[in-house]
């Protein structure tokens, strides 16, 4: 199972959660791509408002999917097994708690610690220029 992640490059614990899943996925098995990447709206049928809504898993069979169910379709092709989803998909209580979770983690994501933003540190694969984004200032000493 392979596909593509696409997350919220503007959220450290976006990106946080991207880095977790990219160091888990030690076969390459998952290209995560932040939405603010031009053109990604269009690639995948949504809206900048879906993307920005949830995070986002098309597979390389075209599946595509979002929220709890993205989560663990990313997490199974990192891992090497279909377990999660399979968890997932079977298990109604499952699913609903992992979906209420999800939406109430999604719309407080910026309340959560995380790391400097994808698109802070990588402007260009965001479709904007050096100037055009927040830079963390060094320490003066």
């Amino acid at each position: 199972m392979t596909g593509t992640l696409i997350f919220d490059g503007d959220c450290g614990f976006c990106t946080a959660c991207r880095d977790l899943l990219t160091t888990l996925d030690r076969r390459g098995r998952i290209n995560a791509v932040p939405l603010q990447r031009p053109g990604i709206a269009e690639r995948i049928g949504c809206t900048t408002e879906q993307l920005l809504a949830s995070v986002w898993w098309l597979d390389d069979d075209g599946e595509r999917c979002s929220g709890a169910h993205a989560v663990n379709a990313a997490l199974s092709a990192a891992l090497g097994t279909r377990a999660p989803l399979w968890l997932y998909r079977r298990s109604r209580w499952l699913m609903h708690v992992q979906d209420a979770t999800y939406r109430w983690i999604a719309a407080n994501r910026h309340r959560f610690p995380g790391r400097t933003p994808y698109c802070v540190r990588h402007p260009a694969d965001c479709g904007a220029a050096l100037d055009d984004r927040p830079t963390v200032d060094p320490p003066t000493v």
